[in-house]
């Protein structure tokens, strides 16, 4: 069984695994890096890690035509199924057994309103053990925590982790969260979509190599990375 990631810039995630297709923070209208619309792409699952306009994005729009099942935190999982979607809500540290695979969500750093200002619950991390045992880590916007070497004892493939500054982790502390969860590949997200979060990832890519031993994969806006 293989598992594919696809980046369409920003934090927007597609990943296909075991057959499933997962949309994370499906974010395209708006989206300066994305080249697709909202119905451009399958989906059996969204997941949503926190409540801000730019993670909860296109949901609505791509759950009503797919019938995609959406997995969020209660909060913004109760928010939505009374716009008429399929939800199923979840909480920090708890996880669920899931077609595609058991999903935790985790601790992370940041707020969570919801778009039309009302309560969206804790921010969230996403930590996905896939049917074939993958581990893989998507940190969703958040500062450096140290309970990130915790997630790491779970022996991550693939972390997936914000870099841009300002709203969440920069180079500097995403370099010490890899040394933290000590993934075996890393791909950095949340950066270049707009001024305020420019960073050169080639430089952040080029210290993760040299002072850790996971591997970072820098992915253009459509690319995918086959795990």
């Amino acid at each position: 069984m293989s598992t594919i990631l696809t980046w369409f810039g920003h934090a927007t995630l597609g990943l296909q695994t075991s057959g499933f297709h997962l949309l994370i923070d499906p974010f395209f209208k708006g989206n300066p890096a994305a080249a697709q619309s909202p119905g451009d792409l399958p989906a059996d699952f969204i997941l949503i890690t926190h409540g801000h306009g730019d993670h909860v994005g296109d949901t609505v729009e791509i759950a009503t035509g797919t019938k995609a099942l959406v997995i969020s935190n209660y909060e913004i999982a109760s928010w939505l199924a009374k716009k008429g979607l399929k939800t199923h809500g979840q909480h920090l540290g708890g996880g669920f057994q899931h077609p595609f695979g058991y999903l935790k969500l985790t601790f992370a750093l940041h707020g969570s309103a919801l778009p039309d200002g009302s309560y969206g619950g804790n921010p969230a991390g996403l930590l996905l053990t896939t049917l074939d045992g993958q581990k893989i880590y998507f940190a969703g916007d958040t500062g450096l925590f140290g309970d990130m070497a915790l997630i790491g004892e779970e022996g991550i493939d693939l972390a997936v982790l914000p870099i841009g500054d300002n709203f969440t982790m920069g180079p500097v502390d995403a370099l010490r969260a890899v040394k933290l969860l000590q993934p075996r590949l890393v791909v950095p997200i949340h950066y270049n979509t707009f001024d305020l979060i420019r960073q050169d990832p080639a430089a952040w890519a080029e210290r993760v190599q040299s002072e850790t031993s996971s591997r970072a994969v820098l992915l253009k806006p459509g690319e995918s990375l086959n795990l």
